[in-house]
């Protein structure tokens, strides 16, 4: 089959982003249908982990509130690409409360994820809203303090405790300290996850605090952190110089095609077809798998997956090898 697919004119540059247009457009009902029955079964798999029955049923609730909250993540997402409902104020609305609740404001979140989608790939500004990339030279020449900042931040410590290190201090304390008046729901959203922390510690005790509000935003945190590190740190992944760099390339060069069971790729919003997505941000996640099937130039996509062994893999790289053109692990510099 692939034989057959390379012999066919595939279609590259501009009038291949242009043909991913007809997929561009949502279905309303089906935007609202996600983003309603996620959130009712969200707020149920909350209300479990208070509810009045077995430890294991609590902790099984938890789990899946991290699940769902990665999902409705997903959706928020997609909603500030105007991929879902571009036109609705409410669903508008909807996503800012989200946001706050999410620990992923409307302010930061759109300026620095609309930056990584322009950026995408290039070595050089690509490190905002993204994990940064430094050339091996560059590593081996800056000073040690700035060998453990940029270690530390792409640490796999730093992935798996993403709620505290991406989310609370990334995306909440750190844009309001650095631009307040610009990003005043970040001390917003903060501010409400410590109220409400605090308050079902102190009303409800510190097995309500655990299982209704750490456990989900760890877990939803943690899986997020990593796939977007993933997706765009993989064995195969290009960088570019600014006179190498075009859109097209970013996105199928430098974005993975993450291969994940069904259940999986709805808990993550199909998050793993991310080439496809940073070529047309407007396609709405539930159109993606569509979008796979239907045109060829997209299927030989550089893949990785959630298997512990490509895990491994992805969190070993460290520095873009100028030389070798990809990206190595310490032991190779």
């Amino acid at each position: 089959m692939q034989a057959t697919l390379k012999e066919t004119s595939l279609r590259t540059g501009k009038e291949l982003i242009l043909a991913t247009k007809e997929y561009a457009i949502d279905h309303t009902v089906k935007s609202w249908w996600v983003i309603l029955s996620t959130t009712f079964l969200f707020l149920l798999s909350l209300a479990g982990t208070l509810g009045h029955f077995h430890l294991p049923g609590q902790i099984g609730c938890s789990v899946l509130a991290g699940f769902l909250l990665l999902r409705l993540f997903v959706i928020y997402h997609d909603q500030q690409h105007r991929a879902i409902l571009p036109k609705s104020r409410l669903a508008a609305g909807f996503m800012k409360i989200f946001g706050i609740i999410g620990l992923s404001p409307t302010s930061i979140w759109t300026a620095s994820h609309n930056h990584h989608h322009n950026h995408n790939s290039k070595l050089r500004g690509s490190h905002i809203g993204s994990f940064p990339v430094m050339t091996k030279a560059n590593f081996l020449k800056c000073s040690k303090g700035d060998r453990a900042k940029y270690l530390f931040m792409r640490h796999p410590l730093t992935i798996l405790f993403g709620y505290f290190s991406v989310f609370l201090y990334g995306m909440c304390v750190y844009p309001f300290l650095d631009k307040p008046r610009e990003h005043w729901d970040c001390l917003i959203a903060f501010t409400l996850h410590l109220a409400v922390g605090l308050a079902l510690f102190l009303f409800l005790g510190w097995q309500a605090c655990l299982l209704t509000l750490l456990v989900p935003w760890f877990i939803s945190s943690a899986i997020g952190s990593y796939l977007f590190y993933a997706q765009h740190n993989f064995p195969e992944v290009s960088f570019y110089d600014k006179a190498g760099w075009t859109y097209e390339k970013a996105a199928l060069e430098s974005s993975s095609y993450m291969r994940t069971s069904r259940l999986m790729a709805w808990f993550s919003g199909n998050i793993g077809y991310h080439h496809i997505h940073h070529l047309n941000a407007r396609i709405p996640f539930y159109r993606l798998p569509e979008v796979l099937a239907k045109m060829p130039e997209l299927q030989f996509a550089k893949t990785t997956s959630l298997h512990p062994r490509d895990i491994v893999h992805c969190l070993r790289l460290k520095v873009w090898d100028v030389e070798s053109q990809r990206m190595v692990g310490l032991d190779a510099s």
